[in-house]
């Protein structure tokens, strides 16, 4: 009987590529890394040595940069895999629920990365919040939950990513499961936070490059699938030949689709745990500058949006429609449900569309949101580790050195740890669809008691402790009596279906929320968040000039300033004096409350458009695509992707051409020994 690959071989690379794009790509990616964090610790102000310059970048980064790291960071391989997946299952409907599966919650993110910046300027994790206003058991139960997440984010990574790599190239599932994360621990380890966001931009251009290479092969040059009209007429092929069950007319050019709507809402369930619960969207709220916070949130989501949506849209209705060609890798077999749950539609139809150059482009794109996802949970990882745990149990005295020291540990550490945690799940048969769907029944009742201990004041410790274990032990009866009633037995494979995530997920969720919020308000706090402001950021080694910088900063707010009105960005640990824009940026607490609610404002009309005005309507009204407005909808597709990639792409280096041609301008200077004196080292 023939393998998969076996299927392939005509088509595809060989072990070589698959060795040469995760060693020999990863190591150059590792170098250059190298390269700039070198130039940035010599020729700028910034060292990545210090504590708060490793973990948060020193709270300076700008929205565009940020953005750019939220829409990297949120970019695994199951954006890419399971949305064609479900493009290639449910039709056009798939997209656009993975979409808004995950813009929303970032969108709502957006809210509570401003009450971080009103209510806990100082921290560097969430967990350090809860331990302020909450103290050791909560933060313990927490931590649980926030390395917890990080496990099942480092799972999916890895095994959708070491399955593209095997079935595209033989490389064996193991060794890529290891090695992918080898270069990435090395440019982690020695630029820390700003590295990583370097690393999210360099990823996203590659990303959307080849995004946009792929929807122009589809819709206008292929002479498969092009215009839009013909993908259309193959699809209404597809759907004669195998229909869509729950779909109106069986058809995969339409939103009424039951499997669509039921796999949306799992995918918002999915969402909102995989954003509150994960430490890394809380390192970008803190590593961002006060005043752009929000906006760099509301960017991220409308930018993340278009990469499932029309990466999925292309790739994945034109597997469907392109299955029963003989350039298909399988025909004149569709492909197995094992095959579709790996997450393979897209890697089969790039194959068709631009034979060995298809495959090598989706190996590729695949490997820059394995390597740029898994950057940010190794930093977000590493700061759980030396804030939480060293610092708080260990050595609670330890200094900015030796946090950054612990860093470095636990990053090698980690980075070794997830290639044993996905040979693991391989072996145990787990893959990126079961993944995919069980991460919102283990992490969705600890959303609400995560998101109200930064923003809601009344919220008590009661409150926190039974929502979240309350919720998830019904979470948890509902996921075993509702995969029961409606698959007829438990298994493994039945548990990780559609319905049975939604009975739990909603469950943990809704009565996390509910119990939470109603055990508080039995006996209401009235927390003033004096205990998590007072969160102190960490000190580099001592210089002359930060010590002159923490007295400007003492005789201003002695003069100026009253703790209770105002939150102010503490001296950072610079090796040099930074300019007052940066060093003394203040934002009174009626302006940051002025930009929660421009974020509870965006949010909510995000979700409002994205989640019920496009899709319930068309969805209710049965209405199924016409050739015209097919191609309408593809057109979209294009505008938010070209709109996309300008915020993620144009926008930081626009925001930051001052810095780059300083950082240029130092370099040059250095080179040819020219006003060395001048430079920051």
């Amino acid at each position: 009987m023939h393998t998969y690959r076996d299927l392939w071989i005509p088509f595809l690379p060989g072990q070589s590529v698959g060795y040469g794009v995760v060693v020999g790509i990863g190591f150059l990616f590792a170098a250059v890394m190298l390269l700039l964090t070198t130039m940035q610790a010599k020729f700028s102000k910034f060292s990545p040595g210090l504590s708060e310059e490793f973990t948060s970048a020193s709270r300076s980064v700008k929205p565009g940069l940020v953005c750019c790291g939220i829409v990297s960071a949120w970019t695994w391989s199951a954006t890419l895999l399971q949305s064609s997946t479900a493009a290639y299952t449910f039709g056009v409907s798939g997209p656009w629920w993975y979409g808004v599966g995950g813009t929303i919650q970032v969108a709502f993110f957006g809210m509570v990365a401003a009450k971080v910046k009103m209510n806990a300027n100082g921290a560097h994790t969430f967990l350090e919040i809860v331990k302020a206003r909450f103290g050791a058991p909560a933060h313990l139960l927490f931590t649980f939950y926030g390395f917890l997440c990080i496990l099942v984010v480092c799972g999916s990574l890895l095994l959708g990513g070491a399955a593209t790599v095997n079935a595209i190239t033989g490389m064996p599932i193991i060794a890529a499961s290891f090695l992918l994360p080898v270069g990435i621990a090395v440019y982690v380890v020695f630029g820390g936070l700003r590295a990583t966001f370097v690393c999210d931009w360099v990823h996203t251009v590659v990303l959307f490059t080849i995004i946009y290479t792929f929807l122009f092969r589809t819709y206008t040059t292929s002479e498969l699938t092009s215009p839009p009209s013909n993908l259309w007429h193959l699809l209404q092929d597809a759907a004669v030949q195998v229909p869509v069950q729950g779909n109106q007319d069986g058809s995969y050019v339409t939103m009424k689709s039951n499997q669509g709507l039921v796999f949306g809402a799992a995918t918002i369930l999915s969402g909102f745990s995989g954003v509150f619960c994960d430490q890394g969207y809380w390192q970008r709220a803190i590593a961002s500058h006060p005043a752009s916070t929000t906006k760099a949130y509301m960017l991220g989501g409308l930018s993340w949006f278009a990469i499932p949506w029309g990466f999925a849209s292309c790739l994945g209705l034109a597997a469907r429609a392109l299955q029963n060609n003989p350039a298909f890798p399988t025909y004149p077999n569709p492909l197995s449900a094992e095959q579709t749950s790996a997450g393979l539609a897209a890697p089969a139809v790039a194959v068709v569309l631009m034979g060995k150059g298809g495959a090598v482009a989706i190996l590729l794109v695949v490997f820059m949101a394995v390597t740029s996802a898994a950057s940010s949970e190794l930093i977000a990882v590493s700061s759980l580790f030396s804030y939480d745990l060293y610092r708080t149990y260990y050595r609670p005295n330890a200094t900015g050195a030796e946090i950054v020291r612990a860093s470095h540990a636990f990053i090698c550490f980690w980075a070794i740890w997830m290639g044993c945690w996905a040979t693991i799940l391989n072996k145990a048969g787990i893959d990126l669809g079961w993944l995919f769907y069980v991460q919102g029944v283990v992490l969705s009742p600890a959303v609400f008691p995560i998101a109200l201990t930064v923003t809601w004041s009344k919220l008590t410790k009661a409150g926190v402790f039974c929502g979240s274990i309350v919720g998830a032990c019904l979470g948890m009866a509902a996921w075993m009596v509702g995969c029961l009633k409606i698959y007829g037995s438990i298994t493994i494979t039945n548990l990780a279906k559609p319905y049975s995530a939604v009975c739990s997920g909603l469950t943990g969720l809704l009565f996390s929320g509910i119990i939470t919020v109603g055990v508080s308000l039995l006996n209401p706090a009235d927390y003033d968040f004096s205990g998590t402001r007072a969160i102190a950021m960490l000190d580099g080694p001592e210089s002359e000039d930060v010590r002159h910088d923490q007295e400007a900063s003492t005789n201003e707010k002695k003069d100026d300033h009253d703790l209770e009105t105002t939150v102010a960005v503490q001296p950072i640990d610079s090796k040099t004096e930074l300019d007052s824009h940066d060093s003394h940026y203040e934002l009174s607490r009626e302006a940051l409350m002025k930009v929660f609610k421009k974020a509870a404002w965006y949010s909510s009309m995000l979700t409002l458009i994205v989640a019920i005005i496009v899709p319930i309507p068309m969805f209710f009204s049965h209405y199924v695509f016409s050739a015209k407005f097919y191609t309408f909808w593809v057109s979209c597709t294009f505008i938010w992707a070209i709109a996309s990639g300008t915020f993620c792409v144009i926008l930081p280096l626009w925001e930051s051409r001052r810095e780059i041609g300083e950082l240029l301008t130092n370099c040059c200077s250095w080179v040819t020994g020219k006003n060395t004196s001048t430079l920051p080292n």
